[in-house]
């Protein structure tokens, strides 16, 4: 799907007179998204309310991290409808890609309702502190549970 579109240029920095004096062979370069990668990707992140980009698929993560987002997406009880996941592993340039267009080194990544929410290790920390709940009932992925006002009987 994201294949052609993610084709980038890619910029050749070279320095400047003076520093290329002191190293005359240093040169950098750095990836652009292109605006059609960008788009597609912004397509990709807000059609569905939840998107993971990960390594595998939910049946068959192939990386801990990708499995243990797939894990705790599991504890909170959010629904296959509600989840839409790309394998970066089928496209190399995707795999780039996100992590361009989040400005997030690593994958997986985790949007909802098209904002980047982070990776694994923000996902782990939120779903201990009890913010991932909360976030996933407020923008309606999962079933907002309601607390008892009854007291307990003595």
């Amino acid at each position: 799907m994201f294949r052609t579109s993610l084709r980038s240029s890619l910029r050749i920095v070279r320095p400047s007179a003076p520093a290329a004096l002191a190293a005359s062979r240093l040169v950098a370069a750095r990836r652009f998204l292109s605006d059609d990668a960008r788009a597609q990707i912004q397509k990709a992140v807000t059609a569905s309310p939840m998107v993971l980009f990960m390594k595998g698929t939910p049946d068959y993560p192939e990386c801990g991290f990708s499995r243990a987002v797939i894990q705790i997406l599991g504890l909170h009880g959010v629904p296959a409808d509600k989840l839409k996941t790309y394998n970066v592993l089928e496209d190399p340039e995707l795999r780039s890609g996100i992590k361009e267009f989040s400005e997030w080194p690593t994958i997986p990544q985790l949007y909802v309702k098209g904002e980047f929410i982070g990776g694994c290790d923000i996902l782990l920390g939120m779903h201990q502190s009890g913010e991932l709940e909360d976030l996933l009932e407020k923008n309606e992925i999962i079933p907002k549970v309601e607390e008892s006002s009854e007291a307990p009987a003595s």
